[in-house]
């Protein structure tokens, strides 16, 4: 390990865990639940940085461009993870979040040794998805080094896409490649080096921010109730009821018939109930809405008010 990797903030030794290998097990967990906690604050401090990287997503959204998440290791599959959970909770197709992980979807499961390293590979993965100048394009990467990362931010940057790297060391390399760095540094680790551990916390609370921020201001959501949700399941279809009965008041039968009338869909079946209208008129006003429920209502209230 050189001199430089040694020197970082993830790489430090912890003073407060120096003692933690004689510990007893309650004396562990409540060590590394004071830990947690600092990773909060630490997320707290950058949150202009992240508002900033949120207002990337949301132009390449509108402008019906795609987000990518580039890392390696675990900074690799919370970028996945996050991706994978757009498409069943924000009914969104799955190219439009992609997670991208060194050495493809194997590493997932299993380190692939080297992959990590291989500055070329974060260029070609992106190349062969067809990246354009309306993508956003977040590398990770806790100790801001890695060369996968790297190389897929430079090829980014000549492409036009909006970049943004999250990293957990002051200074990190993978800024400079960054329209937006977020670098969010909470400390040494629990245990030295481990960086699935606070590191991967901050930077899959960052994640489920941007994600879920940029969701909503795309009209994913009515209040704080997720009514774009994909009915794939008995679960998710029992959930879509309630929030239908929820948002507007009628009977759980009625919610579910015009759920099916909706074709699953949760947004136009509450347009539909709360206006009187068709599902194809539902759509189009909620097209008109921009895909936002609040304001597909009001418009359909106020053309039956203008109609009388």
């Amino acid at each position: 390990m050189d001199e430089k990797l040694m020197q970082l903030t993830t790489e430090s030794r912890n003073n407060r865990t120096m003692q933690i290998d004689t510990a007893d097990t309650k004396d562990i967990l409540t060590i590394m639940n004071e830990e947690d906690h600092r990773v909060a604050e630490a997320v707290k401090a950058v949150l202009p940085e992240i508002e900033q990287v949120v207002s990337f997503v949301l132009h390449s959204f509108q402008n019906g461009g795609r987000l990518f998440y580039m890392g390696a290791g675990t900074s690799g599959r919370l970028g996945v993870l996050d991706a994978v959970e757009c498409p069943p909770t924000f009914s969104t197709p799955p190219e439009m979040v992609q997670g991208l992980i060194a050495g493809g979807e194997r590493a997932f499961v299993k380190a692939v040794e080297g992959a990590e390293d291989d500055e070329a590979a974060g260029r070609l993965d992106l190349e062969s998805r067809g990246l354009t100048e309306q993508d956003t394009v977040i590398g990770l990467a806790a100790s801001g080094r890695t060369p996968y990362v790297k190389g897929a931010l430079a090829y980014a940057q000549e492409i036009g896409a909006k970049t943004a790297a999250i990293s957990c060391n002051h200074h990190a390399p993978i800024s400079a490649y960054a329209d937006q760095p977020i670098e969010v540094v909470v400390g040494p680790e629990v245990l030295t080096g481990s960086t699935r551990l606070k590191a991967a916390t901050a930077q899959k609370m960052i994640l489920n921010m941007i994600s879920t921020a940029s969701m909503l201001k795309m009209g994913k959501a009515f209040e704080n109730l997720m009514v774009d949700v994909h009915v794939s399941n008995v679960k998710l279809k029992q959930r879509a009821i309630h929030t239908i009965v929820r948002v507007t008041g009628v009977s759980k039968k009625e919610a579910e018939a015009a759920l099916h009338s909706a074709s699953n869909e949760v947004k136009p079946a509450i347009v539909m109930l709360q206006c009187g209208l068709s599902f194809e008129e539902a759509k189009k006003l909620l097209a008109e809405a921009k895909g936002y429920v609040r304001k597909a209502v009001q418009l359909g209230r106020e053309r039956e008010e203008n109609s009388r």
